[in-house]
């Protein structure tokens, strides 16, 4: 129950401040300042279906699924790739469909890749403190949804995978040498993909110093502080944003928690770190008391998937980390993200039935 009234709260502040940081934008594109918000609202209603459709199926059927729906996560992440096929949006080849209707397979990947990992590990339980099961195996499987995504490219939710990943591997029981080794190699890996891209290394450079160039690569952040500073204890305002009004890029997808910051400041912001630390809580929750491995593996991979995401993208408008592409769980507008996050909280729903 805790969960349901975290989400319903999360999803009503996101329609509304989806609304609000938007209405400029889609007034001023389209002639209709309901535009996204309509779109959201539906997104948000299929999410909630979806829901709880998962939190009512057999919960073997996660196990069951968990294979085939790898190979075809696969599949559509090559797919993708194909010219013609691929839809480019943002300088990205990440979407399938046509105009409107389209979906992002890797959105979809990152709940397969828990599944499978889930299942692995738990069928290997008894070696996950070996390197070769424990590490090398999961790596392997997870790196090749990471790699065909950084073919898009899309480092941002290739980050949240992998990262999701290396929580499962560590819940499951793999020795702390074999983790600290992953994060060495995932810094130097890191630091090659950033160097192999020029944009990437603007990124960082103005991460470290954005004024250097506050008409480029700092021009982002520079505008979601002046979007953050102002709004103050109390924030302006609803709907009182000056950032939104076509200075700040993506104000209601990447960066709509600047927006929520400057129209209802610190309280405002404050109030939605606490609801996702409520939902981490009741996650973790329901991952002890599962009632065998693989079922407290999913929910310690889906709680690990929104709160990374959730820390990364706060961590971007906030200028802790470089920018990159990844939006806000249940907040940004985006029907793949919001629909599949949705979802992936169906199976905590659907597990969360052993903690009571």
């Amino acid at each position: 129950m805790v969960i349901i009234i975290v989400i319903l709260l999360l999803l009503t502040i996101g329609v509304i401040m989806v609304y609000s940081a938007s209405a400029a934008y889609s007034h001023h594109k389209f002639g209709d300042s309901f535009f996204y918000a309509k779109r959201q609202m539906l997104f948000a209603a299929l999410g909630v279906f979806l829901m709880w459709v998962v939190s009512r199926l057999d919960p073997g059927l996660f196990y069951r699924w968990a294979k085939p729906g790898l190979i075809i996560c696969f599949f559509l992440l090559v797919l993708v790739l194909i010219p013609g096929v691929g839809m480019v949006r943002g300088g990205a080849r990440s979407w399938l469909g046509i105009g409107a209707f389209s979906i992002q397979p890797s959105e979809f990947t990152k709940l397969a890749v828990i599944l499978f990992l889930a299942r692995y590990l738990s069928d290997h339980a008894r070696q996950t403190d070996t390197f070769t099961r424990g590490m090398l195996m999961p790596l392997t499987y997870s790196g090749a949804a990471f790699a065909l995504i950084m073919m898009q490219p899309d480092l941002g939710t290739g980050t949240v995978l992998m990262g999701t990943a290396a929580v499962l591997i560590y819940t499951a029981g793999a020795r702390m040498k074999y983790l600290f080794s992953l994060c060495m190699a995932g810094a130097v890996g890191f630091a090659g993909l950033v160097l192999a891209a020029p944009y990437r290394i603007k990124r960082i450079t103005a991460f470290l110093d954005p004024w250097q160039d506050p008409l480029g690569a700092g021009y982002q952040v520079i505008q979601s502080l002046f979007a953050i500073g102002p709004g103050g204890l109390m924030g302006l305002g609803l709907g009182l944003s000056r950032q939104k009004h076509l200075y700040l890029p993506e104000p209601h997808t990447d960066f709509i928690f600047s927006i929520l910051a400057e129209e209802l400041g610190f309280l405002g912001a404050g109030t939605v770190i606490v609801l996702f630390a409520v939902l981490v809580w009741r996650g973790l929750r329901v991952a002890i008391m599962a009632p065998d491995q693989f079922h407290s593996l999913i929910a310690a991979g889906v709680t690990g998937m929104i709160v990374i995401q959730a820390v990364i993208n706060i961590g971007v408008v906030t200028g802790a980390f470089p920018v990159t592409g990844i939006t806000l769980p249940f907040l940004s507008y985006g029907g793949s993200s919001l629909t599949l996050t949705l979802a992936a909280v169906g199976i905590l729903l659907n597990l969360s039935r052993y903690t009571d």
